[in-house]
């Protein structure tokens, strides 16, 4: 199953990376990768002139970077995350 470009996805793996202890703010900044990761303050800039398809890849791409505790999240944003990490890893190879 492939993934949706859409705004209620955007929505649901924003909602995974809050439930994980994550801030997502929307900045506007000069981002080589489209986003900035504030490791130490838990806090994820992406940049906000992206569209929706930009937001969601840039999102997935930084999902192996965060510390996620797959226990703690509700049982959708789990099932959320499992799918978007086999996606990756079926990328990889």
């Amino acid at each position: 199953m492939g993934i949706r470009y859409n705004t209620p996805t955007l929505e649901r793996i924003e909602r995974l990376i809050t439930d994980a202890g994550y801030v997502l703010r929307y900045e506007r900044g000069n981002f080589q990768s489209g986003y900035c990761l504030l490791e130490a303050k838990k806090v994820v800039v992406i940049n906000r002139f992206l569209q929706v398809e930009g937001r969601i890849n840039t999102l997935i791409d930084l999902l192996p970077a965060l510390t996620i505790e797959a226990s703690a999240l509700s049982p959708e944003a789990r099932s959320l995350h499992e799918q978007l990490v086999r996606r990756l890893e079926t990328q990889e190879r």
